[in-house]
């Protein structure tokens, strides 16, 4: 079978296991074009017979579409580590292409993180993470969250979970896009925060060689402190870099400006051209920008002992579906 093949068919099971229910071949070739895999409903078709025949999906009727199994869920799991390469950097630029959020307007779709939360721990969890939606140390205030059986994005919330849903700092890649300034995607890591401010980077992995966003790395890791930057203003927190081409830099400010209005504040800082920023090296006639991680609420409640299921950079919702964090959370625990 061709490298080509197994591709599409990895993402069919993908496609099948995130949906958490049978789907047919022209809702999964919608799907497929959403990742910029183009295939027609025959094409879908042929490729779910192969997957039929390898025991990965099954029939669920004939008005339902196909099921994937249990051993389909243990290929997703196992597939070859060159799939996987470059994993990270792929769903960067997939997710800035399904972004259409106008922040004058303050509606489209923007890019979310998806983590769940057991049921039993969420006013806790809730409770942790507060201070950091006040203190600004997220990419937005505005949040969805989702019980058992309903959904966020693409991502049916499984038993016993509360899903919440926070905006990613790919927003500013996809927003940026669209009015044609080109964002080259360099690395996540750990912001080292002293007096209140970015000083450096202390850990950083780059996308083009991880299968894994690295905040879901430093978060498994327990390697931030944002609680610390919280209460002292002395901690580590996480964000990304980013570089602009220079004479983007005047169209870049006032799209920030736009961002701030819409209750979105994502840029933690900007560098000047060719000079570094967080003591990170700037390439020739590009600015770098420092972007925070969407993540770091979530942070708050991993380092308060809740362990948390994070799914980084795994889809995008209406604008109109976010709310305040605490409107938002208010009657979704216990």
């Amino acid at each position: 079978m061709t490298p080509d093949i197994e591709k599409k068919l990895l993402l069919i099971l993908r496609i099948l296991r995130d949906s958490g229910q049978p789907m047919g071949a022209r809702l999964i070739a919608r799907r497929m074009a959403d990742h910029g895999i183009p295939l027609s409903e025959r094409m879908v078709r042929y490729h779910l017979e192969l997957t039929d025949e390898r025991g990965l999906t099954e029939l669920a009727g004939q008005r339902d579409g196909r099921a994937i199994t249990k051993r389909g869920i243990e290929e997703i799991g196992s597939a070859r580590v060159r799939d996987k390469l470059s994993l990270a950097i792929s769903r960067i630029e997939t997710l800035a292409f399904r972004t259409t959020f106008d922040p004058k307007r303050k509606r489209g779709l923007v890019p979310v993180n998806i983590s769940l939360i057991s049921r039993e721990k969420f006013r806790r969890a809730v409770d942790a993470m507060l201070p950091a939606f006040e203190a600004g140390l997220c990419v937005s205030g505005l949040v969805a969250v989702a019980k058992a059986g309903e959904r966020l994005g693409e991502t049916v919330i499984p038993e016993g979970k509360v899903g919440l849903a926070t905006v990613c700092s790919i927003v500013v890649n996809g927003v940026l896009l669209k009015n044609g300034i080109p964002m080259d995607s360099k690395f996540g890591g750990i912001v080292q925060i002293s007096r209140g401010e970015p000083l450096r980077f202390v850990e950083l992995i780059h996308y083009s060689g991880s299968s894994l966003d690295p905040s879901e790395a430093f978060i498994r890791a327990r390697m931030t402190s944002v609680r610390d930057v919280i209460d002292e203003g002395e901690g580590r927190i996480l964000g990304n870099f980013r570089e602009i081409p220079a004479l983007s830099r005047d169209l870049t400010d006032r799209i920030v400006g736009d961002f701030r209005a819409a209750g979105i504040n994502g840029v933690l800082a900007i560098g000047k051209v060719s000079e570094p920023v967080c003591e990170v090296p700037v390439d020739l006639n590009k600015v770098g920008m420092i972007l925070i991680g969407g993540l770091n609420p979530v942070c708050c409640a991993q380092e308060a002992g809740i362990d948390v299921e994070n799914l980084a950079m795994s889809a995008v919702i209406e604008f109109s579906e976010l709310r305040p964090f605490q409107a938002a959370v208010k009657g979704r625990a216990g």
